[in-house]
C-alpha cells in the first residue's frame, strides 16, 4: 500500500499516539546536494504518481522538497511492499531510522536523505513525522493491519498518510492550526479511498485494511482477504468505508476556506484527484475490486491546471 495513501481527523497523533507538529529539536545544515536532487527528481518521474500534477502548482523550492518527501515515502513503502524476508525489511526500516538520525546531525548519507536535508533545514519539518511513516511501514511488515480495530487503523492512517500531510503543509507555507487540521482530515480521506481502491492488490500481499468493526456489522466474519473479497457483505462494508472518506473530504474543503487557497493548491489538486476515484469506485460498485479505477495522466494534468492561477 502506497504511504500516500499518501490521519485520523482531529485523532490521534503518531507517537505514544503520535508526532506533534513543530516537534523538531534538531536541524541539519543546509546541504545541497544537486546530484541528490537529481535522484529524486528521477524517483518522482519514474513513478507515474498522481502526485506529480498536484506538485506542479508549487513555487521550483517547493516542489523539489515534495520530491524529496515522495521519495523517502516511495523509499519505505517499497521496502514495505516487496517480496522479501521479513526481518531483512525490519532491519532496512530500522536503518532508515538511523538515517533519519543522521540526517538531523548533519550527516545524511542516502541521496534521499541528502536532498531532504535543505528542505528539513528550510521548513523546519519535524523529525518525528518521518519517524512516525517508518513506524506506519513496520505496521504493515507485522501485520497490524490485517482487519485492524477502528483504533488501529486510524493510527496507520496518522503514521503513513497523517505524517505525510504534516510535512507537505508545512513547505506549502499554511503551519497554523487550520492547516495541520485540513493535513490530517485530507490525509485520512486520501489514505481510505487507496484502500477501497486497492482492496484487490492488498488481498495478493495478505493485506486487509477494512475495519472489522465494520466488517462485522455487515455480516462479515472471514479475516483471510481473498475471502473477504468474495463475501456478500463487502459491498455494504465498502459504502460504510466510503462514507467516511466523503465525510472527510467534505471536512477538508471545510478547513479549506480557513487557509490561504494559493498555498494549498496542491491540496486542492489532490483532494479533487481522489473525490473523482471515490465517485468512480462507487460508480463501478463494490462487488468488482479487481477492476482497476485510475484517472488518466489527461485528467491529472487538467485537474493541476485548472488550479495552477488560484
Amino acid at each position: 500500500m502506497s504511504a500516500a495513501k499518501p490521519g485520523p481527523m482531529g485523532g490521534p497523533s503518531a507517537e505514544g499516539s503520535g508526532p506533534q507538529a513543530g516537534a523538531l529539536a534538531e536541524s541539519p545544515a543546509p546541504l545541497r546536494d544537486p546530484a541528490a536532487l537529481a535522484h529524486v527528481r528521477e524517483v518522482v518521474s519514474r513513478s507515474g504518481t498522481s502526485f506529480l500534477a498536484g506538485m506542479r502548482v508549487l513555487a521550483k523550492p517547493q516542489r523539489e522538497a515534495m520530491y524529496a518527501i515522495y521519495a523517502f515515502c516511495r523509499e519505505v513503502d517499497d521496502i514495505a511492499d516487496e517480496p522479501g524476508d521479513r526481518q531483512a525489511k525490519l532491519a532496512e526500516l530500522d536503518e532508515w531510522r538511523g538515517e533519519i538520525e543522521r540526517l538531523y546531525r548533519s550527516q545524511p548519507r542516502h541521496p534521499i536523505a541528502r536532498a531532504l536535508a535543505g528542505p528539513v533545514c528550510d521548513y523546519d519539518l519535524p523529525k518525528a513525522e518521518f519517524l512516525a511513516l517508518i513506524d506506519g511501514m513496520e505496521m504493515d511488515l507485522r501485520g497490524a493491519v490485517r482487519a485492524p480495530s477502528l483504533e488501529e487503523l486510524a493510527l496507520y492512517c496518522r503514521r503513513v498518510a497523517g505524517a505525510v500531510g504534516m510535512l507537505s503543509i508545512r513547505i506549502f507555507g499554511e503551519t497554523g492550526p487550520a492547516g495541520q487540521d485540513l493535513a490530517l482530515a485530507l490525509g485520512e480521506a486520501l489514505q481510505l479511498t487507496n484502500i477501497l481502491r486497492d482492496l484487490a492488490e492488498d488481498a495478493r500481499r495478505g493485506r486487509l485494511y477494512l475495519p472489522r468493526e465494520i466488517l462485522a456489522r455487515h455480516g462479515v466474519t472471514a479475516r483471510d482477504p481473498a475471502a473477504v473479497l468474495t463475501d456478500p457483505g463487502l459491498a455494504d462494508a465498502c459504502a460504510e468505508l466510503a462514507e467516511r472518506a466523503r465525510a472527510g473530504f467534505l471536512r477538508a474543503r471545510r478547513l479549506l476556506a480557513e487557509c490561504e487557497r494559493r498555498r494549498v493548491r496542491p491540496a486542492i489538486v489532490m483532494l479533487e484527484a481522489y473525490e473523482r476515484i471515490l465517485h468512480r469506485l462507487e460508480a463501478r460498485g463494490w462487488d468488482r475490486p479487481e477492476v482497476p479505477v485510475r484517472l488518466s495522466r489527461l485528467e491529472k494534468l487538467w485537474i493541476a491546471l485548472r488550479h495552477s492561477r488560484l
